[in-house]
């Protein structure tokens, strides 16, 4: 092989045409989509998966990994001391309905739930407190996350949001 044709013969290409959203979205500070979620009528375009009183389950539009879902409150604070007694009983089951989906859609093996609390604890909308539900998989730590810098997500949002919903219904929580 000569190296003109290095590395292509040894390289497999991945799609991933959802990303130019992420690239072309605007990101501005005053861009609420959690709270326009929160308000929405069209769950569906807005990849709401669950709702309750005082809170709701959305599929985060740039996941961490396929079916990375957030609880997310619909009073908008950044504070979790600021949260009632109402929201904190439906985000924790918000979650529980989260692992719940995820183990039968994605067959998820774990999780990992967490909050990025203030910008400098990472989270990417500060003023909007969120828990974030990562399926997990033995064995999903590979090569491409650990040296390429590179997630690989096996499907698209909304055949995904469709398969949750569909799952949700015979739940019945």
């Amino acid at each position: 092989m000569n190296d003109s044709e290095f590395p292509k013969p040894l390289l497999e290409s991945l799609w991933a045409p959802w990303r130019v959203e992420y690239f072309q979205a605007e990101h501005r500070a005053s861009h609420d989509f959690l709270l326009q979620a929160a308000s929405t009528t069209d769950d569906e375009a807005h990849l709401v998966v669950a709702r309750r009183k005082t809170a709701f389950l959305i599929m985060n539009k740039y996941p961490y990994s396929a079916g990375h879902l957030m609880a997310v409150p619909n009073r908008k604070t950044a504070n979790m001391e600021d949260l009632q007694d109402e929201e904190v009983i439906d985000l924790w089951k918000l979650s529980i309905l989260a692992q719940k989906l995820l183990t039968e859609c994605v067959k998820a093996q774990g999780f990992n739930l967490g909050w990025n609390l203030g910008r400098a604890g990472g989270a990417g909308v500060d003023d909007h407190l969120h828990i974030h539900i990562v399926p997990r998989w033995n064995g999903d730590s590979n090569f491409m996350a650990v040296l390429g810098n590179t997630r690989i997500l096996p499907e698209a949002l909304l055949p995904l949001y469709h398969r949750l919903k569909d799952a949700l219904a015979i739940l019945k929580p």
